[in-house]
C-alpha cells in the first residue's frame, strides 16, 4: 500500500514533487504529506511552494480531512484528496489593501489577538497572543500591536465588552467594530484563536465594513438619554403597582382621575398614607377640573385600607418620588450636554408630536451631523424603519422591518403614534389613511419613516418643516378621489351629479 501509494504521487506530480512523506495509520491508512513546487502564472513571479496532507485508505475509500492548503491559512473541506494540490494561493486571488493589521476576538475575561503582515516576499506572517481584559492587559496589547506596526484593527461586535477595549484603542489606531453576521467561519475550525485570524484575514484583504461608532460626547449622551428611558419604564411600573394596590383596597380613584399621579391626586394619595380614611374630606382635596367630579369621588375613595396596604403605599410612593429625582438629575445633565444644540433642537420640536426628547434621543443615536448617512435611506435602514429585502426563487417574502436601532426606532414610533392625533398634518393624515388598509401598527412605523426623512432633511440643509396639511395627499390624484366618492355615495343609494366649481 505504501509503495503503491508513492508511485502514484510521484507519477501524478513527477515534475514537481520536492518532498514525500508516507506515515501508516490506523486500519491500514495511510496519512500522506507531500510539498511540491508550482510555476509561477505571472511573469516575473518566482515558483509557488504548496503544502498539503491527506489520508488515503485501500481501493477506492478517501476520508477527506480538513486540509489546510496554505500554511498558516484557514482550511477548507475538501471532496476528493488530490484536488487540493491544484488550487491556487488565495493571495494571489485576493487583492491585499493593508500590509499590517490586527483582528481581535473579544470574550469577557480574555481577547485572542492576531497581528497580520505581509512580508517582502509576498508572504504573510501572522501572530497571535492571549491577552486579559484588565486596563492594563489592553495597555500592553496596544503597545505590543503598535510596536508591530499595526495601523487598523478589526474586533468583532460581543455584547457591551468591546467598548472598555474600543475607548483605549480609540486614539492609537483605526478601529473597525463589525458586525457578527458578517463573519462568516470556516466550517469545522471554530475557536477563539482562529476567530482572530479570519478577522485579520478579511480585514487585510479589504472585506470588513466598521459599523457607526459615534464620538465620545455622543456615546456619553447616548448612554444617559437610554439611562432615562428605562427609567421612566421603572417608574412606569411602580405606577402599575400603584394601581394594584389602590384597587385591592377597593379605593377607584383611576375610575374618576384620567392621572392619579396629577395634582389632586398626590394630594389625595399623601392623605391616604397620613392615614385620612374619610372619603369626603379626601374628596375635599380636588383641584381644578376634578371639583366638579367631587360626588363621584366621594364614592370611589370608599374603600377598606388597612396598616398592611398603608405600609406598601408608603414604600411605593417613597419609590416613586426617588425614581422622580434622579429622572430629573438625567435630564438636567442631558440639557447641559445638549445645550450647543439648541438650533437643532427647535427645528426638530416644530415637526408634530416631536418634544424635546424626541430631538434629543436623536442627536444621541444620530447626532447633528449627517455625514456617516450619505442618503435618508441609508439611515432608515440603519435605524430599522424600512422593510428587509428578501427575495428567494423570483418570490419576495413577507417583508419585515429590521432590527436596527430599536432606541431610535421606539422615540420614533412613540413620536408618530402623536403626530397621528394631532389635528390638520399631514402626518395625522398619512396615518389615517395607511391605518383602515395596512393596520395601526403598520400605520406608525410609515408615519416613523417620514418623520426620520423629514428629520434627515431638516438637518442636512439647515431648513424649518413646512406642513404639506391634511389635504395633500387627496390633492395628489383628484380624478380617482373623486370616482371613489362617488362610489360610496352611489353604494348608499344616492344619484350624483357633478357640478365643477368655478373659481373667481
Amino acid at each position: 500500500m505504501k509503495d503503491t501509494s508513492e508511485k502514484l504521487l510521484q507519477e501524478r506530480f513527477s515534475q514537481s514533487v520536492m518532498s514525500l512523506r508516507v506515515t501508516p495509520k490506523h486500519e491500514n491508512g495511510l496519512e500522506v504529506g507531500i510539498r511540491w513546487s508550482q510555476p509561477a502564472r505571472d511573469e516575473g513571479r518566482n515558483s509557488l511552494e504548496r503544502e498539503a496532507r491527506l489520508t488515503v485508505w485501500p481501493g477506492h475509500r478517501f476520508a477527506p480531512p480538513i486540509v489546510a492548503p496554505l500554511r498558516r491559512e484557514h482550511a477548507e473541506q475538501i471532496v476528493f484528496p488530490f484536488d487540493v494540490l491544484q488550487r491556487r494561493r488565495k493571495e494571489w486571488i485576493m487583492e491585499t489593501i493593508l500590509a499590517c493589521c490586527a483582528g481581535l476576538d473579544l470574550h469577557k475575561k480574555s481577547v485572542e489577538a492576531t497581528v497580520r503582515r505581509r512580508e517582502a516576499n509576498d508572504h504573510f506572517h501572522k501572530e497571535t497572543r492571549h491577552w486579559g481584559t484588565m486596563t492594563r492587559d489592553i495597555r500592553a496589547m496596544a503597545d505590543w500591536m503598535a510596536a508591530q506596526g499595526v495601523t487598523q484593527v478589526a474586533m468583532e461586535s460581543t455584547g457591551v465588552y468591546w467598548k472598555p477595549i474600543y475607548n483605549i484603542l480609540e486614539g492609537r489606531f483605526t478601529v473597525l467594530l463589525v458586525n457578527a453576521r458578517h463573519l462568516k467561519q470556516v466550517p469545522g475550525r471554530k475557536s477563539d484563536l482562529r476567530d482572530s485570524e479570519w478577522i485579520a484575514q478579511l480585514l487585510q484583504h479589504g472585506l470588513l465594513k466598521g459599523s457607526f461608532i459615534p464620538p465620545r460626547w455622543q456615546r456619553e449622551l447616548r448612554d444617559l438619554t437610554r439611562h432615562r428611558i428605562e427609567l421612566v419604564e421603572e417608574k412606569g411600573r411602580t405606577v402599575n403597582r400603584m394601581h394594584k394596590l389602590l384597587e385591592d383596597t377597593n379605593i377607584k380613584l383611576a375610575s374618576v382621575a384620567t392621572d392619579i399621579l396629577g395634582a389632586s391626586g398626590r394630594a389625595m394619595l399623601q392623605a391616604l398614607i397620613d392615614g385620612q380614611e374619610d372619603p369626603v374630606k379626601l374628596a375635599e382635596l380636588a383641584r381644578r377640573s376634578l371639583r366638579g367630579k367631587i360626588p363621584e369621588l366621594e364614592k370611589a375613595l370608599d374603600g377598606h385600607l388597612t396598616d398592611h396596604h398603608r405600609f406598601l403605599l408608603r414604600l411605593l410612593w417613597k419609590q416613586l418620588q426617588q425614581q422622580e429625582e434622579v429622572i430629573a438629575e438625567v435630564e438636567t445633565r442631558i440639557e447641559e450636554l445638549t445645550r450647543p444644540f439648541a438650533e437643532q433642537i427647535q427645528r426638530l420640536d416644530a415637526v408634530p408630536g416631536v418634544d424635546r426628547r424626541v430631538a434629543e434621543v436623536w442627536l444621541a443615536e444620530v447626532g447633528p451631523h449627517l455625514d456617516p448617512f450619505p442618503t435618508d435611506g441609508n439611515l432608515a435602514s440603519w435605524a430599522g424603519m424600512c422593510p428587509g429585502n428578501e427575495e428567494s426563487a423570483g418570490k419576495r417574502k413577507r417583508r419585515r422591518i429590521t432590527p436596527g436601532n430599536r432606541w431610535l426606532k421606539r422615540t420614533l414610533t412613540q413620536a408618530a403614534w402623536a403626530a397621528s392625533h394631532t389635528k390638520n398634518s399631514y402626518l395625522a393624515s398619512q396615518y389615517r389613511r395607511l391605518a383602515g388598509r395596512r393596520g395601526k401598527k403598520r400605520a406608525l412605523i410609515a408615519v416613523g419613516h417620514s418623520m426620520l426623512v423629514i428629520f434627515y432633511h431638516m438637518l442636512k440643509q439647515g431648513t424649518t418643516y413646512q406642513d404639506l396639511g391634511a389635504h395633500f395627499l387627496d390633492r395628489l390624484e383628484p380624478e380617482r378621489m373623486t370616482r371613489y366618492y362617488v362610489k360610496c355615495l352611489e353604494r348608499l343609494g344616492h344619484k350624483v351629479t357633478l357640478e365643477t366649481r368655478v373659481t373667481a
